[in-house]
């Protein structure tokens, strides 16, 4: 991700730190002991290389590596492979910060550099993701035998947390970092097509995007402020600017993101249908309650949208799988809320598994037994518990009774001493 603000790379990492959600890894062509510098101690080494070529606006690079969940790797190795793949897509020279987020799952790293060299040429990252960045990533995942990420299962947990709203109304959290890392992920890593679709993403995690009321000054000018939610879907704490949040979401420049997306997520349109198809299939008859609940095992949040009057005008559907939004009208009109609406009844009947018949072969008899003898049937065997009996621990069993020698009655406590060394 190139931007034009290495300040803002800095402060989101080291905001990161300073809430206990990241730790410094590594720091690359620093003098001294990194520890002991400040933030603009770090600035100041990357500015000393932006003011060399001050033609280039764009000259901050915020990269993120990124591990499967089962990739159980030291600090070292994490080390390893961040100077393997700087070295690999050409930043190999350039002065960077590595910091280790755990706000996530997954274990993953931001990287923080510039694009300026010593000698004040620019380093090219048009197409870097597929000439370079892929061929490395490849490279890396066979040299440390890292879980490939063609191959990756995906999790089935969404890798961002919700903000905690009880912290953030008693002050005990920082709205404006408790947001930017929420709406940052989002931007990164989901598909969608519109503010609407946007927020729809948000609100899981209990944050919204506002333009203000229709008359406002803020909605003429295309203004938008963040703030967190409640439960109940009210704004509280204070909502925070567009323009100051790092990465700058604002209007305009989400406008870019959705012209983006609308090329990116056809792809997973089919998949999603067939996602709704196989909940129907469960059922002869499903309500709208378990069609929600199904999908929710699918990790598809299913949103139905309301006017002030109670009525059902759309249908909203966040694949957290994929990370993908789709409106129903965007899957077709079969799965536009009307239709779904139509599909639901006022009970749950789920559909019987078909039970297969026996071919039972014909016995073929020299004549035909013209006496008809009353069918008889074996009772089928009861039912048992063999197998939990055979996995169950073992307890002896008591000798058979019998004729046997007459033992001296020992006492009850040294009975129970005896036992305890069992």
């Amino acid at each position: 991700m190139n931007g034009k603000n290495i300040r803002g790379m800095l402060h989101y990492n080291e905001n990161k730190v300073a809430a206990g959600e990241a730790r410094l890894l590594l720091a690359s062509g620093f003098a001294g002991d990194i520890d002991k510098f400040n933030l603009e101690q770090k600035l100041q080494r990357f500015e000393h290389l932006t003011m060399r070529n001050t033609r280039v606006k764009t000259n901050a690079v915020h990269i993120t590596l990124n591990f499967d969940e089962q990739d159980k790797l030291s600090n070292e190795q994490i080390q390893q492979i961040t100077l393997s793949y700087m070295e690999r897509i050409g930043f190999g020279d350039q002065p960077y910060l590595v910091y280790k987020h755990n706000d996530a799952a997954h274990t993953h790293v931001h990287i923080a550099t510039i694009n300026i060299k010593p000698d004040s040429s620019r380093i090219d990252t048009h197409g870097i993701g597929w000439k370079l960045s892929e061929p490395a990533r490849i490279a890396l995942e066979k040299e440390f035998d890292l879980v490939q990420a063609k191959g990756r299962r995906n999790s089935n947990t969404l890798n961002i947390k919700p903000a905690n709203l009880e912290k953030a109304i008693y002050g005990k959290t920082p709205t404006k970092r408790t947001i930017t890392n929420i709406v940052n992920a989002v931007i990164g890593s989901y598909k969608f097509t519109s503010l609407a679709e946007f927020n729809a993403i948000l609100k899981q995690f209990n944050v919204i995007a506002d333009r203000g009321g229709e008359n406002t000054l803020m909605r003429e000018k295309g203004g938008l402020i963040y703030s967190l939610i409640n439960d109940k879907g009210e704004q509280v704490g204070i909502p925070i600017k567009a323009s100051a949040i790092y990465n700058k979401p604002t209007l305009t420049n989400l406008q870019k993101e959705f012209d983006k997306n609308i090329e990116r997520r056809k792809q997973y349109k089919d998949p999603l249908k067939e996602a709704i198809e196989r909940v129907f299939k469960q059922y002869d008859a499903i309500t709208k309650n378990t069609f929600i609940a199904e999908l929710q095992k699918q990790h598809i949040n299913v949103v139905f949208r309301m006017n002030e009057q109670g009525y059902t005008y759309g249908i909203t559907y966040i694949d957290n799988h994929n990370k993908t939004v789709l409106n129903g009208s965007d899957l077709g009109k079969a799965y536009s809320a009307k239709a779904i609406l139509d599909r639901f009844s006022t009970k749950d009947k789920q559909v019987k598994p078909e039970l297969k018949k026996e071919h039972k072969p014909t016995l073929k008899r020299n004549a035909p037994n013209t006496t008809q003898q009353p069918k008889t049937y074996l009772k089928p065997p009861q039912q048992t518990n063999y197998l939990s009996m055979a996995l169950a621990k073992y307890q002896p069993e008591a000798a058979p009774s019998g004729p046997r020698k007459k033992k001296k009655r020992r006492s009850k406590e040294k009975e129970q001493d005896q036992g305890l060394d069992l």
